[in-house]
């Protein structure tokens, strides 16, 4: 696994807008892939995750939240630090339930698999259209790829993931767009609480599937927001 910095990614500044994440770049500021998926959900899933609060409560669907987004930012700052060179395995505890899940991420998803990296916390963006953060991208199985990183209370299936395909064709359009690069493939690389460890690709043809439905996302974003 090498350091290849080919591409030069902005910096960025974050904020809350009316309810919606913003990222500040290049003098424009612009919704996050997130806040636009948010924004945008079917009645369906709205109606699903309404139905998981009542049945568990609004204090405990608030703890598990809470629990889930924690353990994500420390489990994704373990792999960071491991894609810079700057993770000292000695000194983490062996106890520590998100380092247990990133090693397994490491061991069974990025060891001989990443083998060139171009940026980790990468910032892209769509000018005019929207903007993010991916976890990694690079040259994965010999192929340019953007990958993302879960983690999750129990295994996932393909069906219950379209917001993670979406997210991954958000990021490799805009790379694609702003950098000229040529990703043809994105992958999600997930570990449960119970150290269960799932990967998922879109490639190709299906990739740019998931490119056209964000962007038709994006459209339906903007539409709401003129409305309001």
């Amino acid at each position: 696994m090498r350091w290849n910095t080919k591409f030069s990614y902005p910096k960025s500044m974050r904020s809350m807008i009316s309810g919606s994440r913003m990222y500040a770049v290049n003098q424009e500021k612009l919704p996050s892939v997130t806040s636009i998926l948010q924004a945008t959900q079917s009645e369906e899933k709205k109606a699903s995750l309404a139905n998981w609060k009542a049945r568990v409560g609004v204090a405990e669907a608030n703890r598990i939240k809470n629990d889930a987004s924690s353990r994500g930012i420390s489990m994704h700052s373990f792999l960071e630090k491991y894609l810079l060179g700057q993770l000292n395995l000695e000194l983490l505890e062996e106890e520590n339930k998100s380092k247990k899940m990133a090693d397994e991420i490491i061991e069974q998803g990025i060891k001989d698999k990443l083998s060139e990296i171009w940026g980790t916390e990468a910032t892209l963006y769509y000018p005019g259209k929207y903007a993010g953060t991916c976890d990694a991208v690079g040259v994965y199985e010999g192929q340019e790829t953007i990958i993302d990183f879960k983690q999750s209370n129990k295994p996932k299936k393909e069906e219950w993931i379209e917001d993670y395909y979406l997210q991954l064709g958000a990021y490799s359009l805009a790379h694609n767009i702003v950098h000229n690069s040529k990703i043809t493939q994105g992958i999600v690389l997930l570990c449960t609480v119970d150290n269960l460890f799932q990967d998922f690709r879109i490639q190709d043809e299906k990739l740019k599937e998931y490119q056209n439905k964000f962007l038709e996302k994006v459209e339906q974003f903007y539409h709401q927001r003129n409305m309001n």
